[in-house]
């Protein structure tokens, strides 16, 4: 399968259709993406050619929107591949972006910032989620198969979800004593039925490890993307239950058929992703007393032993989705005793010195109101209006600019709670993970 490229210049030439495009240089493929709609989303790469917008583009974050910057004045060619549905692109970007390793997909530079989906070798198997390759199950030595690396975490989740329907699977770590909602909803085979007396009887074992292994191989192929070669498959297999008149088996085999072209061809996985983010910003809004749009939200937190080996980071969600690519570390200038105040402040100052990063919509930071007073204090030299709230530790307080009341974070929508929660686990992770890193190369001086 192979790019259709055009020059920079016909970007209205490009189809309004699902699948993957490729920004180049010569030879030199620069990045490789998703996108529901191909012509829409390259024009999101580059500026705006009113001047009005061109202007405020500029203006608000010197350069065009998120990693553009980096290499979008050296995109001399725009390439594109079809594909039928939202499901095929982002299987074809994963494999697109292993084969090529394009320079500017920035995200594959850190195994962590990889997702893979895992398949366990056993009667029984189990597929997850992760973001590791090398992982021990506890008290057990069982083979992971894996399948990836995929870029956007939140499609893969929704892909799955929607594939389950058609290949059902065991995701718990422990087969339970009873049947769970998953199985109630068709999703699982449910090998926990195997505890009951009627199994045994039936010689039910057998059959259920038969379907397991069978679900689990055909959903490696299709994110594998070898969706025809299932079809094929499973078409044989329904032909060859007919023949020995298994009806019952042929009648199953032919509604999974249908069922995965269905789902394939129109599942709409990137939309309901957008539309999940217009709810949760519309009831972020309402709590902020805000009209304007929150797209882009960074949070901050500093760590340090006794003011030692101090580091500030930030973190940038947008949409409600990590964007790692706009991750920053900074190692704390500042000396003398420890004052978290005055390292948060710090911090703000020398991001907002970047000019050339896009500003946030909303600013989240690590503990109470001395500290969003200090965050205050540091954007309002910028001369930039930009909503701030502080969460504090201890009660999960979370404190807006201008209210003199905090709110219990227990008490806000479960979207929001969620979203606030991440935002800081994830600020504290990586000033952690940066801090460790200082403390070790102080250790070997």
């Amino acid at each position: 399968m192979n790019f259709t490229f055009l020059s920079k210049q016909k970007i209205a030439q490009l189809p309004k259709t699902p699948g993957v495009y490729a920004l180049k240089k010569g030879k030199e493929l620069l990045y490789i993406g998703k996108a529901t709609n191909i012509r829409e989303r390259v024009k999101n790469h580059f500026p705006s050619r009113s001047e009005g917008e061109r202007r405020t583009n500029v203006l608000r974050t010197g350069q065009p929107a998120y990693r553009d910057y980096l290499f979008i004045d050296k995109v001399k060619k725009i390439g594109y591949i079809k594909t039928n549905s939202e499901i095929e692109a982002l299987i074809l970007e994963a494999n697109l972006i292993k084969k090529y390793q394009p320079k500017y997909n920035v995200v594959w530079r850190d195994d962590k910032n990889y997702f893979f989906v895992g398949i366990t070798t056993e009667d029984f198997p189990k597929v997850f989620i992760t973001h590791q390759t090398k992982l021990k199950i506890e008290n057990c030595k069982l083979k992971i198969d894996y399948v990836g690396p995929f870029v956007d975490g939140s499609a893969l989740k929704q892909t799955l979800k929607v594939l389950r329907k058609v290949f059902p699977y065991r995701s718990c770590n422990k087969i339970p004593s009873r049947p769970c909602l998953w199985y109630q909803l068709n999703r699982c085979p449910a090998p926990c039925l195997l505890k009951s007396k009627v199994a045994k009887e039936i010689n039910l074992e057998e059959k259920l490890k038969k379907e397991c292994q069978k679900n689990a191989k055909n959903l490696v192929k299709i994110l594998q993307g070898k969706k025809i070669q299932v079809l094929k498959s499973s078409k044989k297999e329904m032909k060859k239950a007919a023949i020995s008149q298994d009806f019952e088996k042929a009648t199953k085999i032919r509604d999974q058929i249908w069922a995965l072209e269905r789902i394939i061809s129109h599942a709409k996985i990137f939309d309901w992703l957008e539309i999940d983010w217009r709810r949760t910003e519309e009831k972020l809004k309402k709590i902020l007393k805000t009209r304007k749009k929150i797209k882009r939200i960074e949070a901050y937190d500093v760590s340090n032993i006794q003011g030692q080996l101090a580091t500030g980071a930030m973190v940038t969600f947008i949409k409600g989705l990590a964007e790692k690519n706009f991750y920053r570390r900074f190692k704390i200038k500042m000396g003398g005793k420890p004052d978290d105040i005055a390292m948060i402040k710090e911090v703000l100052k020398r991001r907002f010195k970047h000019t050339e990063w896009p500003y946030p919509d909303l600013i989240l930071i690590d503990d109470g109101i001395a500290q969003l007073n200090a965050a205050k204090l540091a954007i309002n030299n910028y001369q930039l209006i930009i909503p701030i709230v502080a969460l504090a530790k201890k009660e999960n307080k979370l404190f807006i600019e201008g209210r003199k009341k905090p709110i219990l974070l227990k008490n806000l929508l479960r979207e929001i709670f969620n979203l606030i929660l991440q935002l800081r686990d994830e600020a504290h992770r990586f000033a952690i993970t940066y801090h460790k890193k200082l403390r070790v190369k102080d250790l070997i001086k």
